[in-house]
């Protein structure tokens, strides 16, 4: 079946409207318009979590190509080395589907408002060394048992990635994902102590995030190309967890960093999606062949309508043969 790809814009004075608000030349200076949701003035938008999913993506490929390696591998060893005595000797339980899956067990608040000076994302990113702030918060709950979501965790994934590919997960994308998918335009925010940002720095053309998207729903191939494997592609799109969100929406799903808001009670998956703070959507429906991405941009005020709305009241419903 054969689906269009139509981009509907809708205009937004942005430097307009945030001028109320601290506008501090800083990238994650949210309401500065140099940095959001534009790049410099370009075509390349904020992903900002979108990115988790797509560093799942990363990582699923360097392990493909790295077989000493897989998801029950220990996370610290390709994190820290083996030379380093930690605190708590639990931490060294972590494995890499516990990051993947939001279980690390590590204490971390990302649940109150972006500029909560509480918020560990937003003290994650006013610190100095990531990696240091994130190894630095202590073990609430046995690695492996409790969903917590927590960007640190993937941040945490891209030194991994690193680590196994003896490349900076940038570079890593750029060679097994941009360029085998014709993607020549695109940003990464460095982090102070000179790691990638990959729980939310990445931006993208709307249509080049299409084309992860097609990959996927394509078992991960592009062209004829494999870029990451069919099983990664599967089980990562899977509810691994499920009803992780109750406040969101019943039986809300998780994989490796994706969600999961609908799947069948044999837990076949229906919809998966990337979300990023201030209205980033990757949503796929694979039984529609179906991508749709919204790129907005609304931080200081609430939504009038559901993203998840839309799709589910409307496009859906659209889609259906009477």
């Amino acid at each position: 079946m054969t689906r269009y790809w139509q981009t509907l814009n809708y205009e937004q004075d942005y430097e307009t409207i945030v001028k109320k608000y601290g506008t501090t030349n800083h990238q994650y200076n949210f309401n500065n318009t140099d940095w959001h949701p534009y790049y410099k003035n370009s075509e390349l938008h904020t992903l900002q979590s979108v990115t988790k999913s797509i560093t799942s993506i990363l990582l699923g490929i360097a392990l493909d190509l790295n077989k000493e390696y897989n998801v029950s591998s220990k996370a610290m060893p390709l994190i820290i080395g083996n030379k380093i005595v930690l605190k708590d000797e639990r931490k060294q339980n972590i494995s890499i589907e516990d990051l993947l899956t939001m279980r690390s067990g590590l204490q971390w608040n990302e649940e109150t408002d972006h500029n909560d000076t509480t918020n560990d994302c937003f003290r994650l990113e006013s610190s100095d060394n990531w990696i240091e702030y994130v190894l630095g918060k202590p073990i609430e709950a046995t690695p492996g048992t409790k969903f917590v979501y927590n960007g640190g965790a993937t941040v945490l994934l891209g030194k991994i990635v690193r680590t196994i590919t003896n490349k900076r997960i940038d570079l890593w994308a750029e060679e097994k994902l941009f360029k085998p998918l014709g993607i020549t335009d695109h940003y990464w925010k460095e982090t102070p102590d000179g790691e990638i940002d990959t729980e939310g720095g990445l931006y993208l053309k709307a249509e080049d995030l299409a084309k992860i998207g097609s990959m996927l729903l394509n078992k991960g191939k592009w062209n004829d190309t494999q870029i990451v494997s069919e099983s990664w592609v599967t089980t990562s799109t899977s509810p691994i967890l499920k009803n992780v969100k109750p406040k969101w929406r019943r039986d809300m799903g998780y994989g490796y960093q994706w969600w999961i808001p609908e799947y069948s009670v044999h837990g076949k998956t229906r919809i998966y999606a990337g979300n990023g703070y201030g209205g980033q959507y990757l949503m796929m429906v694979p039984e529609h062949n179906l991508i749709i991405i919204f790129n907005c941009w609304n931080i200081n005020s609430k939504p009038k309508k559901s993203t998840w709305s839309v799709l589910q009241d409307r496009i859906l419903p659209a889609l259906k043969i009477k």
